[in-house]
């Protein structure tokens, strides 16, 4: 006698219970509220005065010294007037050269020093280590004495901007410590599984560290170019005989006396002055931050 076998039921899983998001406490309500109101005013604290120099920089001359607060007549002339007016293009162009060519010479003398620092093993490294962040503690201002007279006595390059840019090929205290800081968190397997494959500590340097620590190298580099551009005491101590060699950073202060009643065309220089500077954080914010979180992990 055949048996038949009942068929299988597939008995349905219960529902999962439907999670039910508690209601905010009234404490819970006024912290948010408390928090964000904090967040927008200091938005607001930072954003504003970008806003007046804007706003002030559109106005018409005459406009400009009244308590206004909102262009009547848009005069985007204004920053034509600015780029024509005398040595303005010249101290741009000189500003992107001292600004460029510093931050280029800046990194190619401090990488190999980090990566030395970070991965070799010699005698004495603690003690160059400190000498490095001890030169770091060192202001600017007790030696501009002797390196004026160098630089002006012994190889008679006051006027120019070469007494800036020239030491910048024999590192920087401060982006090789940060450097050496992102290094140390590179694994030293890839080191080791690029030197079994034949490669050399130059080229391991630049075909496995250099790709690994582009965050680290876009962080110094934005560091060092926002300094050069923004330098007044440099340029002033050893720019300042000759107009022709002055940066946007000193020159502004010139262009500010001469136009001292025409707040329009001052307000116009400045923001073309920062306007550099913004747009390539702006671009690179997100690289720059990771680089300046990293460089801190590991001591």
């Amino acid at each position: 006698m055949a048996s038949t076998t009942a068929p299988l039921r597939t008995v349905p899983a219960p529902a999962a219970p439907a999670v039910r998001r508690r209601p905010r406490s009234r404490q819970q309500t006024l912290q948010w509220v408390a928090l964000h109101s904090l967040a927008v005013g200091l938005a607001l604290l930072f954003v504003l005065p970008f806003v007046f120099l804007l706003l002030t920089s559109l106005m018409t001359d005459r406009q400009a010294l009244t308590t206004d607060l909102w262009p009547r007549h848009w005069r985007f002339a204004n920053y034509v007037d600015v780029f024509h007016a005398s040595g303005f293009l010249t101290w741009w162009k000189n500003s992107l050269e001292y600004a460029v060519l510093g931050t280029l010479l800046t990194l190619l003398s401090s990488i190999p020093v980090a990566y030395a620092l970070a991965r070799f093993r010699f005698r004495m490294r603690r003690l160059a280590l400190m000498v490095v962040v001890a030169t770091m503690m060192l202001p600017p201002q007790v030696v501009i004495i002797p390196m004026y007279l160098v630089w002006a006595k012994q190889f008679h390059l006051n006027g120019t901007l070469w007494p800036l840019i020239i030491p910048m090929a024999f590192g920087d205290a401060y982006s090789i410590f940060l450097l050496r800081q992102f290094l140390l968190t590179i694994p030293q397997e890839y080191l080791d599984a690029a030197r079994v494959d034949g490669c050399g500590e130059l080229r391991t340097l630049l075909r496995v560290v250099l790709p690994m620590a582009k965050p680290a190298i876009v962080a110094v580099g934005l560091f060092q170019f926002f300094y050069c551009w923004n330098d007044y005491f440099g340029p002033q101590v050893y720019a300042s005989e000759n107009p022709g060699a002055w940066t946007l950073s000193y020159g502004l202060e010139s262009f500010k006396g001469a136009h001292h009643a025409n707040w329009n065309l001052t307000m116009a220089a400045t923001l073309l002055v920062m306007a550099p500077v913004v747009v390539l954080f702006f671009f690179a914010q997100k690289a720059f931050v990771e680089g300046v979180t990293l460089t801190g992990v590991k001591g």
